[in-house]
Order: structure tokens, then C-alpha cells, then sequence
């Protein structure tokens, strides 16, 4: 499928960096996909990285409040990074509040996003895995 979007797995953590602006087809295959990844994985966290969407109407915006939904229905939590400042103000001028997702500046600030819920989500204690994503080594 040419629309479809690339979904990255790295550890216990999906990766999907949105190079292109977003039509309403690729923003339901991605909640498809994303969707089946997660269960097929068993990831923790999904990152979508939107540092490349220049324009986002209320259809995509309301998708991503979906998507996070389902993904956290799923056990994993989602975090959108790189919005732009244009982005971020249509999407509240738009009425959309975004609710349930959380955002972060860039990709090193949302994988810590992901490990701090992590952590919380555990008790603190966190688990060993091979595949864990470290992003500093005060996260190690």
C-alpha cells in the first residue's frame, strides 16, 4: 500500500515517524496498524513523531486522541513528539483538546516520557529487559 507508514520497533517501544502530510486513508491504516504492532510486540510505548506534518486538520488530530486511546486500552502508553508551533495552535484554535495525549518537544524527551511512566506503571521498580530503550545514563 503506498500510504501505508512505516512502524518502527525498537526494543519494546514503536517508533512511527510521519514524513509526509496526513490524508484521512493513512491515518486509519496507522490505527489499524498500530494497533495489531502493539498486541504483536508487546510494546510498552509508541512515539509518533510529527516533526515533518506541517498541517493537521480535526480529523487527523481527533485520530491521534484515538490512537493513544486504543494503544492504551492495549497496555502502552503513546506520546507525540515534534509538534510544530502552527500544528499546536490549529489544534486548539480547532476546539481540540488532545485529551489523554501526552506530547513531548523531541524523539530523546518522549522515550523518557515512556520510561518514566514505565517506572510509575511498575512501582518503581524497573524491569531488565534486553530490549529496553535507554536514552541517557541516568535512565540506565
Amino acid at each position: 500500500m503506498s500510504d501505508q507508514i512505516p512502524v518502527l520497533q525498537i526494543g519494546k517501544v514503536l517508533l512511527v515517524s510521519i514524513q509526509t502530510d496526513l490524508d484521512d486513508n493513512a491515518v486509519t491504516q496507522l490505527q489499524d496498524d498500530l494497533a495489531d504492532q502493539v498486541i504483536t510486540t508487546g510494546a510498552y510505548g509508541v512515539v509518533i513523531d510529527i516533526t515533518a506534518v506541517e498541517i493537521v486538520d480535526s480529523f487527523v488530530g481527533r485520530m491521534l486522541a484515538t490512537i493513544a486511546s486504543i494503544c492504551r486500552m492495549l497496555d502502552a502508553e503513546t506520546v507525540v513528539v515534534g509538534m510544530r508551533p502552527a500544528v499546536a495552535i490549529t489544534l486548539v484554535e480547532l476546539g481540540l483538546s488532545m485529551g489523554g495525549v501526552k506530547t513531548a518537544l523531541n524523539l530523546d524527551n518522549g522515550l523518557q516520557a515512556l520510561e518514566r511512566a514505565r517506572a510509575r506503571r511498575h512501582g518503581g521498580e524497573r524491569e531488565v529487559d534486553a530490549g529496553d530503550v535507554r536514552t541517557s545514563p541516568a535512565s540506565w
